[in-house]
């Protein structure tokens, strides 16, 4: 039973589907959280799971649940999925394998009318991404009491629209308080996003950890002045400065090989103009490493490499921690069940460390929590010609419905 086949071609006709939906003229997706694209993929995954024969709830910070329901309704569920948001220049694939996978599993189980023990349940998470509004995923870390509801509710984007007036908006604050919603296990299906899968010619990477993270906020405040008259010497340059910055937290990534990971992914120079000296700069740092104790090395190395440029540079440097999460370590059980079902399905198949982000990072604190894997071409993601095969995309959701089933049928 637990290596039922599930349909392929459904699979990938739905993914192609959902991809119709923030399409991108390079052939990727742009679907922002909580725009009128994402309230219009919400709605598809919505009739699609009420089609397949799922309750449908919706909570507070516009978290979806489907659930098949079991034998036993006082089991907790059995859940499964990931995020439909994308970056602005995003991928076909990055979250939303997950979901319609996890979709997908139940519409198998439904072909051959598989009974379970435990309620099966497909989740889509709210902003995952964390592109329009900032931390990512800001809808799991609500549902595990990381981050409070109002204040996601007020955090706004560049535009200064309040992320809880755009979910009322588009019609996904639900009624459920976030939490409330039991979880017995978790299984979260994901291209890789990096290229280790590819270069070893393995199917299946079974995920046993995720790296920590560290973003940090930094303003850099000079003096604006003419481009012309101003000396050299003189200057308090925070573009400059800046860039010095960027210099050293480059350094630092390459310091903690191989593993350290450390980037500037956003920079805003003002007043921005040609012909006047930068008055100040706002750039975004991330850090990443899979042991937390290194991962404070790179903090110490960031703010006291930014506390020496003040003096030496004129400027003010003000360093603000963003957000952080430390390493994890998804449960072995759940680990076991995929890679059970790798082998069961006989998928060439490794053991791997998440190197990005996911929703199951922060479920794996309130349930028991696994992870897959499946390539990608070349190891790009966030990009919009990010690929998966659609063979790729069938075994991983094959090794989810096995992982899955293990759990529902025999769940403690």
């Amino acid at each position: 039973m637990t290596n039922i086949p599930i349909n392929t071609d459904r699979l990938w006709a739905s993914l192609m589907d959902m991809a119709k939906i923030g399409a991108t003229e390079k052939g990727g997706n742009c679907r922002l959280t909580l725009t009128d694209l994402d309230k219009e993929g919400r709605d598809l995954f919505v009739q699609w799971c009420k089609d397949a024969g799922c309750n449908v709830t919706i909570d507070a910070v516009g978290n979806i649940f489907a659930r098949r329901p079991g034998q036993d309704p006082l089991k907790a569920p059995v859940m499964m999925g990931s995020h439909l948001d994308t970056q602005p220049t995003g991928g076909r694939f990055d979250g939303v394998l997950g979901v319609l996978a996890g979709l997908e599993a139940i519409r198998t189980l439904n072909d051959h009318a598989v009974k379970t023990e435990a309620p099966i349940e497909v989740v889509c998470w709210t902003n995952e991404e964390g592109s329009r509004y900032a931390p990512a995923m800001m809808g799991s870390g609500v549902f595990t009491g990381v981050f409070e509801l109002d204040e996601i509710r007020a955090k706004t984007d560049l535009d200064g629209l309040a992320f809880g007036d755009e979910l009322e908006r588009i019609g996904y604050a639900g009624q459920q308080k976030p939490g409330a919603h039991e979880v017995g296990s978790y299984f979260e299906l994901h291209i890789e996003q990096g290229p280790i899968l590819e270069a070893e010619e393995r199917t299946i990477g079974v995920v046993t950890a995720a790296q920590g993270q560290r973003w940090y906020e930094i303003t850099v405040i000079g003096q604006e002045s003419h481009a012309g008259p101003t000396p050299m010497p003189i200057r308090r340059d925070a573009l400059v400065t800046a860039s010095k910055i960027v210099q050293e937290i480059n350094r630092i990534g390459h310091h903690y090989p191989p593993h350290a990971c450390a980037t500037v992914g956003q920079m805003l120079v003002n007043p921005n103009s040609r012909n006047v000296i930068p008055g100040s700069v706002f750039l975004t740092v991330d850090f990443r490493h899979p042991a937390d104790e290194t991962l404070s090395m790179m903090d110490q190395a960031l703010k006291a490499f930014c506390t020496r440029l003040a003096d030496q540079s004129k400027t003010q440097i003000d360093v603000v921690d963003f957000w952080y999460f430390p390493p994890t370590h998804f449960e072995d059980r759940c680990i076991e069940a995929v890679r059970e079902g790798a082998r069961v399905a006989g998928f060439e198949h490794m053991d791997i460390v998440s190197g990005a982000g996911h929703d199951a990072v922060y479920i794996a604190g309130v349930a028991p929590t696994g992870m897959i894997f499946v390539p990608c071409e070349n190891g790009i993601s966030h990009n919009e010609i990010e690929n998966a095969s659609p063979e790729d995309c069938a075994a991983g959701c094959q090794v989810l419905l096995h992982a899955t089933l293990a759990h529902a049928v025999a769940l403690d």
